[in-house]
This record gives C-alpha cells, sequence and structure tokens, in this order.
C-alpha cells in the first residue's frame, strides 16, 4: 500500500535532474537557432535556407525561372524547397537530440518539462 512513498525521498533529486535537462534543452534550441540548413527543389531552381529549429530564412530563386514566367512550377517548387529545408532541420534536431540525451529516446521530454513541447522544428506550412 505505501510502496510508493519510499520513492518519494528520490523527489528532489528527479526534480533536479529535470531542471538540468530543461536547461540543457533551451540551450540546444538556442545552439540549433544559429544553425543553419538548406532545401532545394528543380535540381536547384529554387533553395530555402531554414535554422535548425525549421524557420525559413530565405529563399533563392534562379532567375532563369522567373524570366519563364511559370507560375505553376514556381508555385510547386517552393513548397518542395521548404519542406526539404525542413527535414533537413528535424535531422539536425534529432542528431542533436541524441547528442545530448546521450542516445537516449527521450519523446515527450519537453512535455514533461513544463511545456518545453515545442522542441520540434515548428511547421513552416
Amino acid at each position: 500500500m505505501f510502496k510508493g512513498l519510499s520513492q518519494l525521498a528520490n523527489l528532489p533529486g528527479l526534480l533536479k535532474q529535470a531542471q538540468e535537462m530543461r536547461g540543457k534543452l533551451e540551450q540546444l534550441n538556442a545552439e540549433l537557432k544559429t544553425k543553419r540548413v538548406t532545401g532545394a527543389a528543380g535540381g536547384g531552381l529554387v533553395e530555402v535556407d531554414a535554422n535548425g529549429l525549421g524557420e525559413a530564412l530565405a529563399v533563392r530563386i534562379d532567375p532563369s525561372l522567373i524570366e519563364k514566367q511559370d507560375r505553376e512550377l514556381l508555385e510547386d517548387l517552393l513548397p518542395a524547397a521548404i519542406n526539404a529545408a525542413q527535414q533537413k532541420a528535424k535531422e539536425l534536431h534529432a542528431e542533436s537530440m541524441q547528442a545530448l540525451t546521450g542516445g537516449f529516446d527521450l519523446q515527450g521530454l519537453g512535455d514533461a518539462l513544463g511545456g518545453l513541447g515545442d522542441l520540434q522544428p515548428p511547421s513552416l506550412s
């Protein structure tokens, strides 16, 4: 009946570890915000730069694509380049998380640490 009470003695230590992890996660997010990835589509006709959180920073469109005035092609290539950049940001985020956690899969840890659940790169669409 009182088996769980013995674990309460470990609560301060667990809370300290959780706070340390939260600090590390915040530091990781700050670091990812400074990283850059590039997604491309159409053989490089459209390129999108994003940070490690998946936030779009810049878009480059080859002048030849503008000269063709092919609106449909441009509308197809932009989302493809954005998605490619976002995928690279997610991969960078996953690699950074694995390095931080020593390879442990801590899905949902951000939620458990008080609202840091937005650690996944935000949607660019």
